[in-house]
């Protein structure tokens, strides 16, 4: 979930891999240990009938296998290793367990990136499916609200800039929610963030899209924008190159060239790690040859 503008307008809710790796969503990546993530990458599969149907005498160990098999998949997350999270969580699908329905739809969200046009849809609208049931199970959960944030919007993308930009509310809702749910989670800020540039860079076409849809049209500013992507890396410092490319963005939005400078230098600087890291640079030395 995802590049040219992250979250921009016409994708507003896609996350990028390293935000993913982040994890303050999740049980895993901040406090899963590398001897953690080989220990438990060697787990075998567990058997499904611990969930909801140990005895009461087993309740004890079965709340502890939980928590094993839910780290293994954050394990595996951690790895990349989408399809494997997907092969060992799908079976316990039926069992209406909120922390594994909403790893299940992040981990068909990353697969889909990687996947082709059809399958990537397919994995897109299932992901969606499975986060929507999360969500009428427990609707007070920021992991559930942050990926129906992610699906929804990715999902309005097969279903044309129309159904996006209807979705714009709906997304910024569940992305708000999250957040007054988890308030240390640098992403879903960068997601607001993100989401407050993208309406207030709105193309004049796509404003007209929306007011022809919403009574008033959705409305925010690049200096709320700035003060998500702020924050976001207060929390978290350099967490995500994208942060800092579109602090320098902001910045130039609003003529502060000075502070524009230092973050997009900060961007050209960044140590790339994937594919989106090395666009963010790229963009980032872009836009300084040219002020």
């Amino acid at each position: 979930m995802v590049i040219q503008r992250i979250l921009r307008l016409v994708g507003l809710c896609r996350i990028p891999q390293r935000t993913l790796t982040l994890q303050v969503m999740s049980a895993a990546s901040k406090f899963h240990k590398r001897w953690t993530q080989r220990s438990l990458l060697s787990v075998p599969t567990i058997s499904l009938a611990f969930f909801g149907s140990a005895k009461k005498d087993d309740s004890k160990e079965s709340v502890t296998t939980k928590k094993v098999l839910l780290a293994k998949a954050d394990a595996l997350f951690e790895s990349g290793e989408y399809q494997k999270i997907y092969d060992l969580l799908i079976k316990y699908r039926d069992n209406k367990d909120v922390e594994i329905l909403w790893r299940l739809s992040r981990a068909l969200f990353n697969h889909s990136k990687s996947a082709s046009d059809v399958e990537a849809k397919r994995m897109v609208f299932e992901g969606y499916e499975i986060i929507a049931e999360a969500l009428q199970i427990d609707d007070n959960h920021w992991a559930v609200h942050k990926w129906m944030a992610v699906l929804s919007d990715t999902k309005s993308e097969y279903e044309g800039i129309k159904a996006r930009i209807k979705n714009l509310v709906t997304c910024k809702e569940h992305m708000l929610k999250a957040a007054e749910l988890n308030p240390k989670d640098a992403t879903i800020l960068h997601m607001l963030g993100n989401w407050c540039f993208g309406v207030a860079d709105m193309p004049w076409y796509q404003r007209k899209i929306a007011s022809a849809i919403f009574s008033t049209v959705p409305s925010s500013s690049y200096e709320e924008a700035l003060q998500y992507f702020e924050t976001a890396e207060r929390i978290d410092p350099l967490f995500y190159s994208h942060n800092l490319l579109f602090l320098g963005k902001t910045y130039l939005k609003l003529q502060k060239k000075d502070e524009a400078l230092k973050y997009l230098k900060m961007t050209a600087e960044f140590p790339a790690k994937n594919d989106e890291d090395h666009k963010a640079k790229l963009e980032a030395t872009k836009i300084l040859g040219t002020i």
